[in-house]
């Protein structure tokens, strides 16, 4: 006795809802997986659960982008929009001028150079020699700042030294200032001035 026929329609009992849809899902991806290796055929899938979660497949020989680019060449329906396909294009043109400064930094490096001719091995060959000139010139550049730098301490050291040495000889100074007006008032020296009369008296008497 053979299966009844199922209606399509939709599954009301959630948990049965899973399970079918776990089976024929799994279902799909193995025959997609089918006609890629039996016929050949370009085959892309994307299956979104009622949850969000999302299942895909794509066959080895063309990725999902290339695979929906070519959609919309054939079908004529627009998957993006001009600022999106902009930016693609934007994206294309930045990718191949890194992909032509990665083969240029290599031939730099003296790496894949055996295809070049000769033209565009001297034309690396000025690129390399124009580099060098910038590289000793920045080193120069370099090397002179550094000595400017060396002779700005040395100049700086010189004159904390200088100062130094004055605040020194200004302390010593100071110490042996107080150190006399200690002595002198220890035994009782006092330097009186000279009053003006008797500076008189004794100008007179060396006149007589």
């Amino acid at each position: 006795m053979g299966r009844g026929k199922i209606e399509i329609k939709r599954i009301e009992n959630a948990n049965n809802r899973v399970v079918t849809f776990s089976k024929r899902r799994n279902g799909l991806v193995k025959k997609a997986k089918e006609i890629t290796v039996l016929c050949d055929a370009k085959v892309a899938l994307i299956i979104f659960a009622s949850n969000g979660k999302m299942t895909d497949y794509c066959c080895p020989s063309m990725d999902l982008g290339a695979m929906l680019d070519q959609y919309q060449k054939l079908s004529g329906k627009k998957l993006w929009d001009a600022k999106h396909e902009n930016l693609s294009n934007e994206i294309d043109r930045i990718k191949k001028e890194n992909d032509s400064l990665q083969v240029e930094l290599r031939h730099l490096k003296g790496e894949d150079i055996q295809s070049l001719n000769l033209k565009n091995l001297m034309a690396v060959e000025h690129a390399i020699e124009h580099g060098l000139d910038k590289v000793r010139d920045h080193q120069s550049e370099i090397v002179m700042t550094k000595r400017r730098t060396e002779k700005m301490i040395v100049e700086e050291n010189r004159q904390l030294h200088f100062q130094l040495q004055q605040q020194e000889m200004a302390i010593a100074s100071n110490a042996r200032g107080m150190m006399m007006r200690d002595h002198d008032g220890q035994f009782g020296y006092r330097v009186q001035p000279i009053q003006p009369n008797l500076q008189e008296k004794i100008m007179s008497l060396v006149i007589d």
